[in-house]
């Protein structure tokens, strides 16, 4: 990490790529990855050199010996749209996509990354849900499904906008909190600079983001790396979404609170204030 601080602008931009598409340095050429990466096969070389290595090839295969070691076969490479073909059938785009959100969970994001991140949520006084733009629902469901787990003197909050109350709640944060913090490239300057000021006031980030070099990952204590590429032309939010519900279903069981029952009873109370439809009779 300390190292990619310290990379010239285009070997950063190979570095990252390197670091994100492990399967296809193994797999693809130099230069298809320097296509894939947009710079110049050349520098893939000096980024080769960059790491101490003779050349291209050894890095290539140093993953490629860490993807026989793991017994990961060859996937589907990205840019393929199998919806373009008319005769592929709805079931299977529908299949593929799925298949595909699954796996950046399984290829990301690690049980470790995520137990860490959950015991950081638990160990929190007060934790704050950050992100802007398509992760704006993502922060919102993650605050709404861990605010009934919380015990007393906890809570958390969502960063609604960029300005007004939404930045005020900020200034609060501090030692013993965290920030949760989701951004996929290109990332929400808003987002990048209110978790960097959290972070110098003592509050630990925790990253829901698409690279472990991305910027939040380059200022957060722990990281959750997923993927929001999609086999059709949007990029898909379900990997995040996913994320978030995995660390409230590990943080809850670390607390001093029964979850169950006190999901139970926050739904009893919106109940009492009418706030679930009911049929007429």
């Amino acid at each position: 990490m300390e190292r990619f601080e310290t990379m010239p602008p285009q070997l950063q931009v190979a570095a990252r790529f390197v670091l994100d598409h492990p399967q296809d340095v193994a797999l693809m050429s130099m230069r298809e990855q320097a296509n894939q990466a947009g710079v110049s096969h050349s520098t893939m070389m000096r980024l080769a050199r960059w790491l101490g290595l003779d050349g291209y090839e050894d890095m290539r295969s140093l993953y490629a010996r860490a993807l026989r070691e793991r017994g990961v076969g060859e996937v589907g490479r990205s840019g393929s749209l199998p919806q373009q073909d008319p005769d592929y059938p709805a079931a299977g785009i529908a299949a593929d996509t799925l298949a595909a959100q699954i796996a950046s969970l399984g290829e990301y994001g690690s049980a470790m990354q995520f137990l860490a991140a959950a015991k950081l949520i638990a160990g929190s006084k007060t934790i704050f849900g950050l992100g802007f733009g398509s992760s704006r629902s993502v922060v919102s469901h993650f605050v709404q499904t861990v605010s009934p787990l919380l015990d007393e003197g906890r809570k958390a909050m969502f960063v609604a906008d960029s300005h007004g109350a939404g930045a005020e709640a900020l200034l609060d944060a501090g030692a013993g909190d965290v920030v949760l913090a989701v951004g996929f490239a290109p990332y929400e300057r808003a987002t990048i600079d209110f978790a960097r000021q959290c972070a110098s006031q003592g509050a630990a980030i925790l990253a829901i983001t698409d690279s472990s070099v991305s910027p939040l990952a380059r200022m957060a204590r722990e990281t959750i790396v997923v993927t929001s590429n999609s086999s059709s032309f949007f990029p898909s939010m379900v990997p995040a979404f996913a994320a978030v519900e995995i660390l409230v279903a590990l943080a809850a069981p670390l607390g001093d609170v029964d979850a169950a029952e006190k999901l139970k009873q926050s739904q009893e109370q919106l109940a009492a204030f009418g706030v679930y439809w009911k049929a007429a009779r």
